[in-house]
C-alpha cells in the first residue's frame, strides 16, 4: 500500500522506528490526550455538548448482535455524525469483559503492533481504565504484540473514539488500546490470529479508520463505495484487491482509499468464512458534506456493524454438514498430498473450479495420522485465510514431516497411514470447566507462553474423566502441571471429524 506511505509524508509526519519494552514496568503512567483541542473540544462541557449534538442526528440503534463496529476518526466537526451513528450500534446497557479499540498509526512505523500498557487512557471527560493484564498477557504470547512509546504519544486514530464511549457507555467498561505499525498483511493475520478467541459476545471491536482521502467530491463517494462494499463482503482478498486498482486508477488527488486498511484488514481475517457474521453499512458522509470542508479535496466516513445474526454459532452450521462427498474429497487430498510430498518433496496442484462452498470455506483443521490404530503425528491450526482444501494440505505436510514428537513418515509408511480430519469451530473463551462436555468440545489452556490442546475424540478415546483430560492437557502438552489449568486460560471448541 504504497499510497498509505505517500499519505503521511503529505502530512509532514515522522517515522519512527524504535520499540520500547514489551511489559508493565515501572510506575504507572496514564495517557494523556493528544487529540483534544484539535479534533474535538478540549473543554469537558463543550465536549459534551457537541456529543449530546451529534448523537441526536445519529442513526438508531439497528445492529442487534453487535460484535464489533468501524468508526472514523477525523475531527469532530468533520466525521463526528458518522462516528457517533457507529457508535449507536453499541447497546449502551451491556457490560463488555473489554473494548478492543484498533487504529492504524499514523504517526510511526514499527513492526507489528502496539499495545499500550502503562496506565489508563484520559480524556476531558476523565480516565477510563486499560485492561493492562491483558495487554501483557497478549504482549507476553504474541511477539505481534509489543509496546512502542512513539506509537500513541501523538496518535489520534484511537483517542477520538474514547469520548464516544464514554459518552454513550452507561456501565463503566475498560479498553484494549492496540496500534498496528506494520503495513505487512501477513502481520494483520498474525494479529487477527492472536485476537480471534477474543472476538465473542463478551467482547466488543471499534476499529478506528477513514476512507478515501483528498480526492474531489464525486471520486471520493466513487472510491468509498467500491471501498466499502469490498468489507461488506467479508473477503480480505477481495477489500486488497479494490485497494490495489484504485491505487493504479491515479485518480485526481487520492492518496489512500482507507488510511486504516491495516486494522479493516484485520477485522475481516478474524470474520471471513464465518456465515454466522453480517457486515451492514451505517452511515456515509465525506468532509464535503460538512460546512466547514469543501468539494475539491475530501476525505471521505463510513460507520459499517459487523453483528452475529441471532441463533447463529460461531461457526459456520455447514462446517459440520459435510456430505460423503465432501469429505471423500478431502481425505484424497490429504492422501494425495502426503504421497507426493514424501515421495518427492513436492505439493499436489488442486483444482477447485467445481468445489462446493464447504471445501472451499476458511476453517481450522487438524490432520491426524495413525499406523495400525497408533498415533503417528497431529498437526493443526485453529484458525485459516485460505481455503479448507488448503488447510487440509499444509496440515497433512506438517503431521508428516514436523510433529516433534515422531520421526518424519517415511516412504514405507505410507500405506500403513489411516488419515484422520478434524474441522474445527472458532474456540470460544469459558471463564469454568463446568462448561466443558466431554466429547463435544476440545480445550485449548493458555497461560504466558505456554499453550497445549486436546481434540474433542480424545476424551472420548482414552475414557478419561473431565479432571483427567483438563490434567493431561495442562501437564502434558501445555507443561502447565497437572493443576495448571487452574490458573489458565480455557477455550472450547467443536469439531466435525471424519477418517478413512
Amino acid at each position: 500500500m504504497d499510497s498509505f506511505f505517500r499519505f503521511i509524508l503529505i502530512m509532514g509526519l515522522t517515522y519512527t522506528f524504535t520499540n520500547s519494552c514489551s511489559s508493565q514496568e515501572g510506575p504507572k503512567t496514564d495517557r494523556k490526550p493528544a487529540a483534544a483541542g484539535k479534533f474535538y473540544p478540549a473543554s469537558p462541557d463543550s465536549l459534551r455538548a457537541q456529543l449530546a449534538e451529534l448523537f441526536r442526528s445519529a442513526k438508531p440503534r439497528e445492529a442487534p448482535g453487535l460484535q464489533a463496529v468501524i468508526c472514523p476518526h477525523a475531527g469532530y466537526v468533520f466525521s463526528g455524525t458518522v462516528a457517533a451513528s457507529g457508535i449507536n450500534q453499541v447497546d449502551p446497557n451491556k457490560v463488555y469483559d473489554n473494548i478492543f479499540i484498533i487504529g492504524s498509526s499514523h504517526q510511526a512505523s514499527f513492526m507489528g503492533a502496539s499495545i499500550y500498557n502503562k496506565g489508563d487512557y484520559v480524556t476531558p471527560l476523565g480516565k477510563v481504565s486499560v485492561n493492562i493484564r491483558l495487554a501483557n498477557e497478549l504482549m507476553k504470547s504474541n511477539p505481534v504484540f509489543s509496546y512502542v512509546y512513539d506509537a500513541d504519544l501523538n496518535e489520534h486514530s484511537l483517542e477520538v473514539q474514547v469520548p464516544f464511549l464514554q459518552y454513550h457507555m452507561k456501565k463503566p467498561f475498560r479498553i484494549v488500546p492496540i496500534i498496528i505499525g506494520s503495513q505487512s498483511r501477513q502481520t494483520c493475520k498474525r494479529i487477527a490470529e492472536a485476537l480471534k478467541p477474543y472476538f465473542n459476545a463478551n467482547n466488543l471491536f471499534v476499529v478506528s479508520s477513514d476512507f478515501s482521502h483528498y480526492p474531489a467530491y464525486n471520486d471520493a463517494k466513487s472510491a468509498d463505495k467500491a471501498t466499502c462494499n469490498a468489507i461488506l463482503s467479508n473477503d480480505p482478498d477481495a477489500l486488497l484487491k479494490v485497494l490495489d486498482e484504485y491505487e493504479k486508477k491515479n485518480v485526481s488527488n487520492l492518496v489512500t482509499n482507507l488510511c486504516g486498511w491495516t486494522s479493516v484488514l484485520t477485522l475481516l481475517y478474524m470474520t471471513a468464512g464465518d456465515a454466522g457474521i453480517r457486515i451492514s453499512p451505517v452511515q456515509y458522509m465525506n468532509s464535503g458534506d460538512s460546512k466547514y470542508g469543501d468539494h475539491a479535496q475530501c476525505v471521505g466516513y463510513w460507520s459499517v456493524a459487523v453483528t452475529r445474526n441471532a441463533g447463529a454459532s460461531a461457526a459456520p452450521i455447514s462446517e459440520f454438514n459435510f456430505t460423503n462427498e465432501e469429505k471423500k474429497i478431502l481425505l484424497g487430498i490429504a492422501r494425495s498430498t502426503v504421497v507426493m510430498y514424501i515421495n518427492e518433496r513436492k505439493t499436489p496442484e488442486v483444482d477447485d473450479h467445481n468445489f462446493s462452498a464447504n471445501l472451499k470455506m476458511h476453517a481450522g483443521c487438524f490432520v491426524t495420522l495413525k499406523e495400525h490404530g497408533e498415533l503417528r503425528g497431529c498437526i493443526g491450526r485453529f484458525t485459516a485465510d485460505i481455503p479448507l482444501w488448503n488447510v487440509v494440505q499444509q496440515m497433512a505436510i506438517a503431521s508428516s514431516t514436523q510433529d516433534t514428537r515422531f520421526t518424519p513418515v517415511s516412504s514405507k509408511e505410507i500405506d500403513k497411514l489411516q488419515i484422520e480430519i478434524s474441522v474445527l469451530s472458532p474456540m470460544k473463551k469459558i471463564v469454568s470447566a463446568d462448561e466443558i462436555v466431554l466429547g463435544k468440545h476440545g480445550i485449548y489452556i493458555k497461560k504466558g507462553y505456554y499453550s497445549g490442546t486436546f481434540l474433542p475424540q480424545v476424551a472420548t478415546e482414552t475414557g478419561w474423566s473431565k479432571e483427567e483430560f483438563l490434567g493431561h492437557c495442562s501437564r502434558d502438552k501445555a507443561g502447565l502441571g497437572w493443576d495448571g489449568w487452574k490458573d489458565a486460560e480455557l477455550y472450547t471448541y467443536e469439531a466435525c471429524v471424519f477418517g478413512e
